[in-house]
């Protein structure tokens, strides 16, 4: 009996970390076969991982829809609605801000950049000067397409979670009339997630592959290790500044405002953040992370179908101290004086950039040419310095996305411990 609940719980968290880890030790002992010889070896091995992946993405934008416009209109009211909804915003702000505060500390102390040396760096394009607004208005804009079908096919979250969230106060607003379209909604998301819970036993294999291309374009271990060797000092900081985030900061803040223990909180995640490294892709990793909030994180259904749609688009905790990281890191690289104002539009574009990204892979990356044009930082320079460590992306890709997630997770707790409270 102990051993069916043990395999219950925990298969599957220790076959997507088998899957994670055998990608791994396959690319590294095939790494010769990447050089473009063998196009029909690693044309499958491709293969493998891109039906997998979308797999996942054929189904968050179904999923997510079901999930917003169930959660809306589960809420019981437009003031717990409201209450639920400002406290998840204020919570992912204010959270995204400390990680962005704990990037730039460590930055400055490490000084990473003052050891690396990236004026040998190719170049890439560059694109036209921006400033913090830019990504404000970018931002605000996304929230509202003109287009739904084509914010759909585009993959743009947020607009389809607006589109999502105002059709839930639209069925509540016709009373009784909109209760055969929540059924319908309903038995709709039952289906996804019977559909997900298919999906997610294949994913080790899935994951294998993908971890698996990964190693091996990265040249195998040996292309590992030299890229650890030249931005390794980047690399520390910047998984130094997620590990405070993920292990200190969010774990004081989910046992100060719910009281609940954060390692037991975190495994009932497990499969959601193993997901999350391994595909680098929280919207990807977004149907798992409801299902372990409600199954085994015992979170309120609505709630979780409410706030982890919006973490998995605009809480990005993660990605904002990436990018705030790797811009003074590039400044410090080419010898460049950050004043304090300059430090303090990195810490707010890095928040605006991050809100603003798509819940991709190596979406970080494109903010990122924001924070650089806000700091004043020359298109030259900031050309060079994502061009360089463009290298270790996929790697540090997977950190951030994994504390994405984790913050999300944490967010949910704790809307579903304040947010949701009645008003006495």
């Amino acid at each position: 009996m102990i051993i069916d609940a043990f395999l219950k719980k925990h298969l599957l968290p220790v076959l997507l970390m088998a899957g994670a880890v055998g990608g791994v030790v396959a690319g590294g002992v095939t790494s010769g076969f990447w050089n473009g010889q063998h196009p029909a070896f690693t044309g499958s091995v491709h293969l493998v991982g891109e039906l997998f992946m979308n797999l996942l993405k054929i189904m968050v934008i179904p999923f997510i829809v079901t999930s917003m416009i169930l959660g809306v209109t589960s809420m019981g009211g437009q003031s717990a609605l409201k209450r639920s909804f400002l406290t998840t915003l204020i919570f992912y702000f204010f959270t995204t801000v400390l990680a962005v505060i704990t990037g730039l500390l460590l930055v400055t102390l490490i000084s990473p950049g003052e050891v690396g040396n990236l004026s040998q760096s190719g170049t890439v394009a560059s694109s036209h000067p921006l400033k913090w607004y830019d990504a404000l208005f970018s931002t605000i804009r996304s929230t509202v397409p003109s287009n739904i079908v084509m914010a759909a096919a585009k993959g743009e979250i947020i607009g389809v979670i607006t589109f999502s969230i105002l059709t839930g106060f639209g069925i509540l607003h016709i009373g009784k009339k909109g209760k055969v379209l929540v059924e319908f909604t309903q038995s709709l998301n039952d289906v996804f997630t019977k559909l997900i819970n298919w999906i997610i036993w294949i994913a080790p294999l899935g994951i294998f592959a993908i971890v698996f291309e990964n190693t091996g374009l990265a040249g195998g271990f040996n292309g590992i290790t030299s890229q650890l060797k030249g931005l390794g000092f980047y690399m520390l900081t910047v998984i130094a500044g997620l590990s405070v985030h993920a292990f200190l900061t969010l774990p004081l803040l989910l046992f100060l405002l719910t009281g609940r223990n954060p390692v037991s909180y975190a495994l009932n995640f497990s499969q959601a953040i193993i997901m999350a490294f391994s595909t680098a892709s929280s919207a990807a990793t977004l149907p798992l992370t409801v299902k372990n909030s409600i199954e085994n994180a015992k979170n309120s259904e609505s709630i979780s179908q409410l706030v982890l749609p919006l973490g998995a688009t605009v809480n990005m905790d993660g990605t904002a101290l990436y990018e705030a990281v790797a811009v003074v890191f590039v400044a410090q690289s080419f010898g460049m004086h950050l004043s304090f104002v300059a430090i303090g539009i990195i810490a707010l574009t890095s928040t605006l950039a991050a809100v603003g990204a798509a819940a991709i892979p190596h979406a970080g990356l494109v903010t990122m040419v924001m924070v650089f044009s806000a700091a004043d930082i020359p298109p030259e320079i900031a050309s060079k310095g994502i061009a360089a460590i463009l290298a270790v992306d996929w790697i540090l890709d997977r950190f951030r996305t994994s504390v994405n997630v984790w913050g999300d997770a944490v967010g949910t707790a704790v809307v579903d411990r304040l947010g949701s409270r009645k008003t006495k």
